[in-house]
């Protein structure tokens, strides 16, 4: 397990995650807890956090597929990231494929682990939360590179990931039925530090 300490580099307290541990999470077991986090963080409805909750569970029966939760001193979830190596028969694979391809970087989809989710309470946020969670949870990946997908604007989520270097794969990807394109990310492992 990760600690974050509470105190360090000249922050200010409140900006730096007091008493944050990372560690493995039963994602299937506290999957209303963790979508609750990402309704919140990402503004998603009760009707998306339903089909979510079907995508999660199906997710974690897979082969490779771990979770890791950021727990609060009380035991509360101020964050998770989950992931698996990626398989091109899955769903996110097809639709992100002919984009990779066209850029010639379809070869990033065999020997990678995809971040499938990675959100952190906003009450939590810009606290190195999200950082601990995505390079713990590849730093112990078989696989040589991760990939992901983020909506494609300049925010902060895409800026952790080109600071963990990420690079872009492709940019402009529609999912079918997502209001907004997205890009797709990939990174050698493990993930540069500061």
């Amino acid at each position: 397990m990760a600690h974050i300490p509470g105190h360090g580099s000249g922050r200010r307290p409140d900006a730096i995650a007091d008493d944050i541990v990372i560690g493995p999470l039963d994602l299937s077991a506290r999957v209303d807890e963790a979508l609750a986090v990402q309704a919140v963080a990402f503004g998603l409805g009760a009707e998306e956090v339903a089909v979510r909750r079907q995508i999660v569970l199906r997710h974690m029966a897979g082969p490779g597929a771990r979770a890791l939760g950021a727990t609060t001193p009380d035991g509360r979830l101020a964050g998770f990231v989950y992931g698996m190596p990626n398989d091109r028969a899955h769903w996110w694979s097809t639709v992100v494929e002919p984009y990779l391809r066209a850029r010639g970087h379809d070869d990033w989809l065999d020997g990678s682990f995809v971040i499938t989710e990675l959100h952190v309470h906003p009450r939590h946020q810009n606290r190195g939360v999200g950082r601990a969670l995505i390079t713990a949870i590849t730093d112990t990946a078989a696989e040589t590179r991760s990939i992901l997908s983020a909506i494609d604007t300049d925010s902060p989520a895409r800026g952790l990931y080109h600071s963990l270097g990420y690079v872009d794969l492709a940019r402009q990807v529609v999912f079918p039925s997502a209001p907004k394109p997205y890009a797709v990310m990939g990174a050698p492992l493990p993930l540069r530090r500061r």
